[in-house]
Parts: structure tokens; sequence; C-alpha cells
């Protein structure tokens, strides 16, 4: 199917013919020659990307970036996170006095397969669109779990969440599980 014929009225083609033969004009001006179209200004506008960017890269995340006040009110967190670094990986801690601690691990370099996990604790899960691993060692019930989300090929965003009385590991999981979820939707 063809596409419809626009049609221009006579004052606009002229108007356009009129800009053309300016900017024909001020090519063949000097240097530094502007040319001046009535209401218009000399000075070009900005430019601008011709493409939003995409998501950030996992390794510009900001790990303590990644609960808004809103996401730590849903979570019972209600402490602001301090930015740390676990090995060469950022990290960001939140600890609720007298009740639990979060910390929220992003890790470009290693993904979910490279990390060390012991073999009867770790369950399989997906967290929205990310494969994930639950590990939890219910037969201590030490009151400490983690849900490790695979990024890409070979990164990982951990969140691991321990209770300060060290028991009740079905809450702790309960807690990380939360947490992922919050945090999942901001990940490449």
């Amino acid at each position: 199917m063809a596409e419809p014929v626009k049609r221009y009225s006579r004052p606009a083609l002229l108007a356009a013919l009129g800009l053309a033969l300016v900017a024909c004009g001020h090519a063949q001006g000097q240097p530094g020659d502007a040319a001046r179209v009535p209401g218009t200004s000399a000075t070009p506008p900005p430019a601008t990307s011709a493409a939003p960017s995409g998501p950030p890269s996992l390794a510009d995340l900001d790990p303590c970036a990644l609960l808004s006040p809103a996401d730590r009110s849903t979570a019972g967190v209600t402490v602001v996170g301090k930015p740390k670094t676990i090995g060469a990986a950022k990290a960001c801690d939140w600890t609720v006095p007298a009740t639990f601690g979060v910390t929220v691990t992003v890790d470009p370099k290693n993904g979910v397969a490279d990390l060390e996990v012991a073999r009867a604790t770790g369950t399989k899960t997906v967290v929205g669109s990310h494969q994930a691993l639950r590990v939890a060692d219910r037969k201590a019930g030490d009151g400490t779990c983690a849900v490790l989300l695979g990024i890409g090929a070979g990164g990982s965003v951990q969140i691991d969440v321990a209770n300060t009385t060290f028991s009740d590991t079905a809450q702790a999981c309960r807690r990380a599980d939360t947490v992922a979820g919050l945090v999942e939707p901001k990940l490449p």
C-alpha cells in the first residue's frame, strides 16, 4: 500500500524554501557569519542524545541506592544503609538494632555458579525475571538466609539477612525474599 502524499500549504512551502536559501547562503558566507531568520536564535540548540540510555551496568550500580525509603519501609528496615566492600565487590549494610541486618552485595565478576554454596543449603528459584538461588541451612536454624540473583553470564546481586537472635531461619528467608523482590526490578 502506497503512503499518502503529504500536502503542504503554499505559505509553508515558501517558508521552507526561504529557510533552505538562507542556509545555503550561510554555507557560502564567511566563517563565523550567522544567518538570522526572524524569531530564531543564532546559537544552535544544545545537542541531545538520539537514543535514551539503557539500564545501568551492574558495575555502575550503587547497592545503597537499591532500597529506596519506601522499599526500606516495606522490608521493615528503619535505618539508612552504610556502604562497604566485600572482597572487590560493592555492598551496603543496613543493621536494624536488636532485630536483623541486611547486606546487599553487587558483584559484576562472580555469577551465582561462581559463589561457594554448601550443597544441601541452596534451592533454585526465580525472582522477577532473574534466576536465583535461596541459601539457608534450615537444620542449623541460625537465623540467616540469602537470595543470590544471577545477572547475565557472570554477575550477581546477593541479599544476605541475619536475625540478631541467630534463630528463626524461616523469618530470615521471608525478609531476604522481600528485599530481593524490591531490588530485582532495578537490576540490568
